[in-house]
């Protein structure tokens, strides 16, 4: 059940959200999934195995997201990937106009996927880490591979959110807020380029700095 969230790209948030934190153990098929939309929405997922939650409770909201322990060096992020400055800075302005419910109401949160030239995919939740599953989610519905792609994110860069690009060996993640130390760690471990504070005239780069050029 998903319960007081922004009620689009449910699909893509629960296939983000299952798939990214391993909840279900064997296989399962996203086209079988239904959706019923009413005061709750309902998510009914077919699927053979086992549901495992390894002993904790996981939430995916603007009170944070619990994502279980991983060894992320191990798991580096994509290597084949450079861009420069300044089409970072376009494209993170262009991800920015995108977030319509945020001009509106100042309490939405936003994430994106883009390769080097474009948004390719988009999505706006009241939760930041809801934000991110849904885009990851879509990637993954679409057979995006996420090896090659930048992470653009509207709120603060936490734990979980790094641990889920780095699940997903995102290269670069970008941020116009900061990021926590925890979040610092799993990048440098994971191979991310991390970046945050985006303004238009600067950024910060935390970890990784070669990928920008």
């Amino acid at each position: 059940m998903v319960r007081k969230y922004s009620p689009v790209k449910i699909r893509e948030l629960v296939v983000g959200l299952f798939m990214t934190e391993g909840v279900i153990r064997g296989n399962w098929c996203a086209a079988r999934m239904t959706v019923k939309y009413d005061r709750d929405i309902l998510v009914d997922i077919p699927a053979e195995g086992e549901v495992s939650l390894e002993g904790g409770t996981i939430t995916s909201g603007c009170l944070g997201g619990i994502t279980f322990g991983r060894t992320f060096e191990d798991a580096a992020a994509g290597e084949g990937i450079e861009i420069e400055r300044e089409s970072l800075r376009d494209l993170f302005t262009k991800f920015q106009r995108m977030s319509k419910l945020y001009e509106l109401t100042g309490c939405i949160h936003n994430a994106a996927v883009s390769n080097i030239k474009r948004i390719i995919t988009h999505a706006e939740d009241i939760g930041r880490h809801n934000a991110v599953d849904k885009v990851i989610g879509h990637c993954i519905l679409k057979n995006i591979t996420l090896k090659d792609k930048l992470m653009h994110v509207s709120g603060r860069l936490s734990s979980e959110m790094a641990s889920k690009c780095a699940r997903w060996k995102v290269p670069i993640v970008v941020s116009r807020a900061a990021p926590t130390s925890l979040a610092i760690d799993i990048a440098e471990k994971s191979g991310i380029t991390m970046i945050g504070f985006m303004r238009a005239s600067r950024f910060n780069i935390y970890t990784h700095p070669y990928r920008i050029i």
